[in-house]
């Protein structure tokens, strides 16, 4: 014997209707909720799902890292160089595998200059819904670069645009890399970052023991930013701070912190 469908007038009725109407909006909600949770999760600079993040160490000495994103470039590696020998600070540079296979020569001029390089992948992608083989092949890729620039250092990681979700910091783990954010960052308001004076004003007010600042020095549009580099290092100076690379302040204390 065949089911029976049930008649239209019992489909349509108010109350039924009510319950798939109900249960489709518990539904779209519940998907919602979970994309939101992990768009917010993705871009967190103090969480991640697997592995060591690290936004800051946890100490009371007056250390800061100085950390630069992208680049090799011609030109703004030399400018960068030339202030940080001047002031006689060292710092961490997150290259870009791309532009350092273009531009090995100025990988090796930071190398030389006796500062840490960092992995920022490749081509600068954001991490999120790629495949296994993309991850592996994006920071294996420049970690060879890396090498060939002459750094013999521990290679850290720094996600492009701070972003990952599951994969990529699975692999970090497997792999034992250290996902290395941040906790002060001028550049991300668009009222100082356009402003040499107000990104100085703004890591002087937000840089604490321990803190990672992140700036972006190396192509034509960051010349405010470049221009900072010298003020940000003399203003902290006066307050007492002295500068390290990523390894060397994780090496300066034993307890991380992920506030």
């Amino acid at each position: 014997m065949e089911p029976r469908s049930l008649p239209l007038a019992v489909l349509t009725h108010p109350k039924m209707f009510s319950k798939r109407a109900k249960a489709t909006l518990i539904t779209a909600a519940a998907i919602i909720a979970v994309a939101i949770a992990a768009f917010q999760i993705s871009k967190s600079r103090t969480f991640q799902f697997f592995g060591e993040i690290i936004p800051r160490v946890d100490t009371p000495r007056r250390i800061v890292a100085l950390t630069f994103d992208d680049g090799p470039t011609p030109g703004a590696t030399e400018e960068v160089l030339s202030i940080l020998a001047e002031e006689g600070v060292k710092a961490t540079f997150f290259l870009i595998g791309a532009d350092l296979e273009q531009n090995l020569e100025q990988g090796r001029k930071i190398v030389a200059a006796g500062h840490e390089l960092g992995n920022h992948t490749y081509s600068h992608k954001r991490m999120v819904l790629k495949s296994p083989s993309f991850i592996e092949s994006e920071i294996e890729r420049t970690d060879q670069l890396i090498r060939q620039a002459g750094y013999q250092g521990t290679i850290h990681f720094r996600p492009p645009f701070g972003k990952k979700l599951f994969l990529l910091p699975r692999y970090l783990a497997k792999t034992a890399r250290k996902t290395i954010t941040w906790d002060v960052e001028p550049e991300s308001y668009p009222e100082i970052d356009a402003d040499s004076n107000r990104i100085i004003e703004h890591v002087l007010a937000n840089t604490r023991p321990g803190s990672i600042i992140l700036l972006h020095v190396m192509y034509e549009s960051r010349v405010e930013s470049r221009k900072s580099v010298r003020g940000i290092i003399s203003g902290l100076k006066r307050e007492g701070y002295s500068f390290k690379t990523v390894s060397e302040m994780l090496a300066a204390t034993d307890t991380l912190t992920r506030r």
